[in-house]
C-alpha cells in the first residue's frame, strides 16, 4: 500500500504506534538521565513540585526515530508533546523563561545566578528556569556524534566536541556548602548537566534544526549526501538527554507565558 493509499485514520493509528515504540527505544537513556539527577542531590530538599515535574519528564516519551521531517510539524506526534505538556501545566512557582540564542554569551551562567537569588535569597525552592534554545545556542544540546560528523566542520575546528555539556571539577564538590565561591553552585560550574541536575528545563526548537540543516548543507558539510528532509530528521535522534523537543522554540513561548511563565530576553 502506497503512502497515498493509507486514510487518515490508519495514518495516525501507525503513527500513534510508532510513536510508542519510540518511547520504549529511549526509556533507557532517560531513566538512566533521571537517576543521574537524583543521584546529584542537587536539587534543595523542598523541592518536592519541581523534582516531581523532573522524574515526570524523564517518563514522558520522546519520539526520536524519526525518518524525514518537515519544514513546519503538524501533529503532536512530531515533537515531545507529552513532556512539553507537563512542562506547561508545571504547578510550581516561580516559572522563568530563557531566550537563548548565543552560544558564546554567559546564558548558563545567567540561568545559575537566577537559581540561586530565587532558591537562597527568595526561598523559592520549586523556582523553574526553562532554557528556550535556538540560534547558535542550540549547537550545544546535540551529543558528540553530531559535533564529529557536522559540527567541528561547521565552526572550522573551534570545538570538536560539546563542552558546554562536560561538568568542571567544581561538580564534584559538597552541594551541602553552597556559599563556596569555587564550588558546585558557583561560576566555576556552568554546564548544562549540572544545570539539568538542579532542574533546568532545556527546549529543543525543529525550526532551529530545520535552518541549521539548511545552512550545513549550503555549506557542502554532507558526509552521507542527505536530503534535507532527511538531514534535519538526524538531529532530533542525537540530542541531549532531558532535551524536550518542541515545534518551534519561538512559537512555543507564547504557550509557556499564557501558563504564568516570566520571559526573559
Amino acid at each position: 500500500m502506497s503512502e497515498r493509499q493509507i486514510n487518515r485514520r490508519d495514518a495516525i493509528r501507525m503513527t500513534a504506534a510508532g510513536l510508542g515504540l519510540a518511547g520504549t527505544a529511549i526509556a533507557g537513556t532517560h531513566s538512566a538521565f533521571a537517576a543521574d539527577v537524583r543521584s546529584a542531590g542537587l536539587m534543595e530538599p523542598g523541592s518536592r513540585t519541581l523534582q516531581n515535574l523532573t522524574a515526570a519528564l524523564a517518563r514522558a516519551p520522546r519520539r526520536r526515530n524519526f525518518k524525514t521531517v518537515p519544514m513546519i510539524l503538524t501533529h503532536p506526534d512530531q515533537w515531545d508533546a507529552e513532556a512539553l505538556n507537563k512542562l506547561i501545566h508545571y504547578q510550581g512557582t516561580p516559572k522563568q523563561v530563557w531566550d537563548n540564542t548565543a552560544l558564546e554569551s554567559p546564558w548558563l551562567n545567567l540561568m545559575r545566578n537566577a537559581l540561586n537569588a530565587q532558591i537562597w535569597s527568595f526561598r523559592h525552592p520549586d523556582f523553574l528556569c526553562v532554557s528556550a534554545t535556538h540560534g547558535a545556542a542550540h549547537m550545544a544540546l546535540y551529543d558528540d556524534f553530531i559535533w564529529h560528523k557536522y559540527l567541528r566542520e561547521f565552526t572550522h575546528g573551534k570545538w570538536a566536541r560539546n563542552i558546554w555539556l562536560k561538568a568542571p571539577p567544581a561538580a564534584h564538590s559538597n552541594p551541602a556548602d553552597f556559599e563556596n565561591p569555587h564550588g558546585v553552585f558557583s561560576p566555576h560550574d556552568n554546564s548544562i548537566t549540572v544545570l539539568q541536575q538542579r532542574g533546568v528545563v532545556f527546549l529543543a526548537c525543529h525550526n532551529a534544526i530545520w535552518e541549521f540543516t539548511m545552512a550545513i548543507r549550503k555549506k557542502g558539510i554532507n558526509p552521507d549526501r542527505l536530503d534535507h528532509a532527511h538531514m534535519a530528521a538526524e538531529f532530533p535522534k542525537r540530542l541531549i538527554p532531558g532535551a524536550v523537543l518542541t515545534p518551534g522554540v519561538v512559537g512555543t513561548r507564547p504557550e509557556l507565558q499564557r501558563a504564568g511563565f516570566q520571559y526573559i530576553k
